[in-house]
């Protein structure tokens, strides 16, 4: 359940962050803004890929487990046509 939380806690930063890229982009348009751009693009991208790594550690530790589409693809399909 912890899991699931630091995941949707860290979606919701990147959103915000990526909102706060957009506003200085638009908005403003000097240097001083331009650099505020950057900054949040750039936190952006460090949250996704700490998101990633997080996600991968957790599949491999067993801290998350897949479900749905992919657990019923692995299934082994009947070969018996009698019925």
């Amino acid at each position: 359940m912890i899991v699931k939380i630091i995941v949707i806690i860290t979606f919701f930063l990147i959103i915000i962050s990526l909102g706060s890229a957009l506003f200085h982009l638009v908005k403003h348009k000097s240097q001083e803004h331009s650099e505020k751009t950057v900054k949040a693009l750039t936190l952006r991208i460090t949250l996704s890929l700490l998101l990633f790594i997080f996600i991968i550690i957790a599949l491999a530790t067993g801290l998350l487990k897949p479900h749905g589409l992919g657990v019923h693809m692995q299934r082994p399909v009947s070969t018996d046509r009698t019925k």
